[in-house]
């Protein structure tokens, strides 16, 4: 049963109307009359096909998932105020945005511009790498459930959606998600993973982009079937956007694009570039450029900067021209060695082995 408009919640929360409506709750614009300000409440309905013991352990874990949500700082989160358990089922109170959904931008004004819908994606998918490092998946990701302003992209939806990879909600006969933009690998029954929230974001930027859902099936299973044919995606609209699209969309989940690389091509495309090329370099302001010299030991233009100066006269004594007797042979070049009998190395040996260095005859200190 839906609550009725000017529903106090909890003494706080005054629901004024439905700003919108799915298949498990209704968000309502809410005034918080203890803060004075507008917030979202999203009313959560049940099934009523559910046991009393089901039926608590759900609200448990939405009431869980709601608060893991709100220590996810990201502008591209939904921002969750408070979680409220009353009428027996969980209420979560939200930040109220004044956007668009992207299924109504779509609906509205047709198809977007690759890059803006690269920007989108990009700013969704720093969202799903947000939750994804704490442990939440978001099992939903559509259209219906991003919401657009003029500088922001923002995903809601959180909470019911994290408990598909229940076994018990499963036998329960609940389905969440929206036929075209589940993973391939959760309609064939395979535990729920961080791939499945980045293909249903490539099926998401496709809707976006194209102007119409993947292959336009109504069903999950019949969207599976087209996908599975191996033929390729039809993608005339995508332009730059269209590999990242291929590499989010395939079906094996160990060859999909991770998150890392889809973030960079995504930047890529939403710059103005191509999804394999590198990002432009954004044009500097005077006195900011800084330079960094090579890495070698000795500067390439070290002592170039004197050779057209003359080299000056150093007045430098002649070395004297008579030696005594032995002195410096021992630097003398072009005289080669005579090579050590086997017994003397095999001396050097034995005394490099069993005396300390400074015991050593001086030839042998010479040569190490």
């Amino acid at each position: 049963m839906r609550a009725p408009s000017g529903y106090l919640l909890a003494a706080r929360y005054r629901l004024m109307e439905p700003v919108g409506r799915g298949g498990m709750g209704t968000v309502w614009r809410a005034h918080d009359e203890l803060l004075d300000r507008d917030v979202a409440v999203k009313e959560v309905r049940l099934p009523a096909v559910l046991d009393e013991e089901l039926r608590a352990e759900l609200c448990a874990r939405t009431e869980r998932e709601g608060r893991a949500t709100a220590m996810v700082a990201h502008p591209s989160v939904i921002t969750v105020f408070d979680v409220v358990t009353e009428d027996d089922r969980p209420w979560i109170v939200m930040e109220l945005l004044r956007a668009k959904s992207l299924e109504q931008l779509i609906q509205e004004d047709g198809p977007l511009e690759p890059r803006r819908a690269a920007e989108i994606g990009r700013q969704i998918l720093g969202a799903l790498r947000a939750v994804h490092a704490k442990g939440i998946l978001h099992r939903d990701v559509k259209p219906s459930n991003v919401l657009v302003t003029e500088d922001r992209a923002v995903l809601t939806d959180f909470g019911l959606a994290a408990l598909e990879g229940d076994v018990s909600i499963t036998q329960a006969g609940i389905v969440l998600g929206s036929a075209g933009y589940i993973a391939p690998e959760r309609v064939l029954g395979a535990k729920a993973s961080p791939a499945g929230d980045l293909w249903s974001l490539g099926a998401t930027l496709y809707t976006a982009v194209e102007g119409r859902g993947l292959h336009g099936r109504r069903t999950a299973a019949a969207a599976l079937a087209a996908l599975t044919t191996g033929e390729p995606i039809p993608m005339p609209k995508a332009g730059p956007l269209a590999p990242v699209l291929d590499a989010l969309l395939r079906i094996d989940p160990a060859t999909r694009l991770d998150s890392v690389r889809a973030s960079l091509m995504l930047a890529r495309v939403a710059a103005g570039g191509s999804a394999e090329e590198p990002l432009p370099r954004r044009p500097s302001r005077p006195g900011s450029v800084m330079t960094q010299p090579p890495f070698t030991r000795r500067p390439a233009h070290r002592g170039l900067h004197r050779a057209d100066a003359p080299a000056p006269t150093l007045n430098v004594p002649s070395p004297r021209q008579e030696r005594k007797p032995g002195e410096g042979v021992h630097r003398k070049r072009g005289e080669a060695r005579p090579a050590p009998s086997a017994y003397a190395r095999l001396k050097a040996t034995v005394i490099k082995l069993c005396l300390p260095r400074r015991f050593w005859p001086r030839e042998l200190r010479k040569r190490g």
